[in-house]
């Protein structure tokens, strides 16, 4: 198979999947236990993926500016920063890292 089909296939898959959605009954979709855990697993994916960006260098774990970040980007938060003050935080702490010479 080419690459052209490989890509039609996996495009033809997700508009299948998101159709299959439509097919899920409204009280399974509006029940607590399915919100709960909804709300859960977004929580936990958005906290492995900060996680391993900011610790992993592909196999390896690195210890570099962008763990201190990180850490500029969670004081902010906890003083109550509005969103795009804790990005600027964390880019400074960063470029401030690299500048100190932080890899």
């Amino acid at each position: 198979m080419t690459a052209w089909l490989w890509l039609l296939a996996a495009c033809t898959l997700a508009y299948l999947t998101k159709l299959s959605g439509y097919l899920v009954p409204q009280r399974l979709l509006g029940s607590p236990a399915l919100i709960r855990v909804s709300g859960c697993m977004t929580v936990g994916l958005l906290a492995s993926l900060v996680t391993m960006n900011a610790v992993a260098d592909g196999q390896a774990l690195a210890i570099d500016s962008r763990l201190l970040a990180l850490a500029a980007a969670l004081v902010a938060l906890l003083l109550r920063a509005p969103f795009l003050l804790v990005v600027v935080v964390g880019a400074a702490a960063a470029a401030l890292g690299r500048l100190a010479g932080l890899p």
